[in-house]
């Protein structure tokens, strides 16, 4: 079966194949089927958004799947579904995507913040100064920003620890 028919079989509404159809496209994971993939996560049907954001994960050489996917994820028409789609970053590689995610811990709903930070724990990624340098700006940002409150008392201690655990590792190296 064709890229095109595969693709049209997860445009719109799905059936119970639809999961399958995923499958197949991420094992046949040609340019092709990224870039449909790519601009399925522009469709109006929420369910082909995150079908094709699970196919871009599953396919081996996904790179130009990533940027496209973070956009998916900060477009607030999306934000219903934003958790399920940074469900599916797991499968990149986010090496030098520490900050982008730390921002998404930082502001992000319920869901997306704690699969950031499930991200940020488990997840490898290439730690410098200057990223640490970005990762504590984007945090005083957040603190100036923010409720005072409990929630953010605990959160203080949270990432404090975090940056303080990067800057070991760093001086480890």
């Amino acid at each position: 079966m064709a890229v095109t028919e595969l693709v049209a079989q997860i445009s719109g509404e799905l059936d119970s194949k639809a999961y399958e159809v995923s499958d197949t496209l991420a094992r046949i994971g040609t340019e092709e089927v990224v870039e449909e993939m790519i601009k399925l996560l522009s469709h109006e049907n929420s369910d082909s958004k995150f079908l094709a954001a699970r196919t871009l994960g599953k396919i081996k050489n996904n790179e130009a799947g990533l940027a496209p996917l973070l956009e998916a994820i900060q477009n607030k028409e999306n934000s219903v579904i934003a958790g399920d789609l940074f469900m599916m970053l797991e499968d990149f590689d986010l090496s030098s995507k520490y900050v982008e995610i730390f921002k998404h811990f930082l502001n992000g709903s319920f869901k997306v913040s704690t699969q950031a930070k499930d991200l940020l724990d488990h997840k490898e990624f290439d730690i410098t100064p200057r990223v640490i340098r970005k990762a504590k700006k984007h945090w005083e940002h957040y603190s100036n920003n923010v409720k005072q409150d409990e929630l953010y008392d605990l959160r203080k201690i949270e990432v404090n620890e975090m940056l303080e655990d990067l800057e070991a590792y760093l001086k480890e190296e």
